[in-house]
């Protein structure tokens, strides 16, 4: 959530970034709030004190305040869950270089990066390809779960396989320490990651009968993992490659994608995180964009970085890029990376601080990214690497983790 002492301070500027992300919440009500909250703080500390200094035999005063105590506490506790209400429904402001835009159609391409394949032939869809190759089931997996699900089999499996040890090895290079973390959250550990507020929260598969949530991704549980906790700046940045079966209800998503597996109910991924000192997001943001991009290059799958505008911002991310990719077989980039700075939006729900050098405690930065998506990777290799015979090569970086160089009848 926001710092209310910078709400106070910057209402306008509030009401203008909630305003430019989409989102309506009365700021003046929240503010409203916090003075009725803080007036009735106030009162009942002075009662208080007044109650401690009074001696045994000022039994009518005494009475007096406990009555006026009995009064105003159930008041600040009504205020307090409001306020509280309010104040979740506030969005992380989106930093002052995010382009203002009202959706998607207001990104901005930042570059475009790789050659597209040329092809001698008419470049089919991924899922024709992967029928044919026995890699792909979609119709048994719609007989026994339902629409957006997927078998993947024989080198589709094992191509998965490879992704994530080529992306390991690759990531673990670089001072990640692999996490498989827990795919239930709690009820309120969940709300404390800033994606379970209003069209989010239609995302997600909620358990009622156990109050919990399953993630949409890891960094759900990467962040959630350090709740209540102080770290000492040396320990900081603090970077977790995350993996785990993701889910999604695409709630957003009717009547898109409706068949094959680009947009479906679960599915594997390696997620980035990071926590680190304030002044280091921007530059850990960057570096996590180059990261996904060195990705990508060593693939050898075209792809383009689009900056997110205001309007098409997650509820919790402050600033974001997206990786969209070449598909030939559609015609079109489709998304298979994110990377955000949620400042520390993050962490002042789950209260989670770093003491500085001169022992100051301070509100930590988080950084997430896309390490690997499987289906949507999978996807543009069989997309990118298709022949006119129907077989698929494998991407050179793949190759060793294989055995084998091509997928073929």
């Amino acid at each position: 959530m926001l710092d209310i002492k910078f709400i106070r301070e910057n209402p306008e500027k509030v009401k203008k970034g909630c305003q430019n992300k989409q989102v309506k919440v009365d700021i003046d009500q929240v503010l409203n709030f916090d003075k009725k909250r803080r007036e009735l703080l106030q009162k009942i500390e002075t009662l208080r004190a007044e109650q401690n200094k009074l001696g045994k035999d000022k039994i009518k005063q005494a009475k007096t305040i406990k009555t006026e105590l009995k009064k105003t506490e159930p008041k600040l506790k009504k205020i307090k869950k409001e306020y509280q209400s309010l104040m979740l429904q506030i969005p992380n402001l989106p930093l002052t270089k995010v382009p203002i835009g009202k959706d998607e159609k207001n990104n901005i391409v930042i570059r475009k990066v790789g050659e597209k394949p040329k092809f001698n032939f008419q470049p089919k869809d991924y899922l024709e390809i992967a029928e044919k190759l026995d890699l792909i089931d979609i119709k048994r997996a719609a007989k026994i779960s339902g629409s957006r699900f997927g078998f993947l089999k024989n080198e589709a499996a094992l191509l998965e396989f490879a992704l994530i040890n080529f992306t390991l090895d690759f990531l673990t290079k670089k001072g990640f320490a692999l996490i498989i973390p827990p795919v239930l959250l709690k009820k309120e550990i969940a709300k404390g990651t800033g994606y379970f507020e209003a069209a989010d929260e239609a995302e997600a598969y909620f358990i009622p009968s156990d109050d919990l949530y399953l993630i949409g991704t890891s960094e759900q549980s990467l962040l959630t993992m350090h709740s209540d906790e102080i770290f000492k700046e040396k320990e900081l940045p603090r970077r977790y490659l995350g993996f785990s079966t993701c889910f999604r209800r695409e709630a957003g998503a009717y009547g898109k994608d409706t068949k094959g597996i680009l947009r479906v109910h679960q599915f594997d991924k390696l997620e980035m995180f990071s926590f680190c000192v304030p002044e280091e997001s921007e530059k850990e943001h960057q570096f996590f964009l180059k990261l996904e991009e060195e990705l990508m290059i060593a693939l050898k799958i075209p792809y383009r970085i689009v900056q997110i505008c205001t309007g098409d911002l997650g509820f919790p991310s402050a600033t974001t890029y997206d990786i969209e990719t070449w598909m030939p077989g559609q015609d079109q980039y489709r998304e298979t990376h994110s990377t955000s700075n949620c400042t520390d939006f993050q962490t002042r729900r789950l209260n989670i601080r770093y003491r500085d050098k001169s022992n100051k405690i301070n509100f930590i930065h988080t950084v997430n990214g896309t390490a690997i998506a499987i289906p949507r990777i999978l996807i543009a290799i069989i997309e990118n690497y298709q022949q006119k015979d129907g077989s698929v090569l494998i991407p050179k970086v793949l190759q060793k983790y294989l055995g084998f160089k091509e997928i073929k009848k």
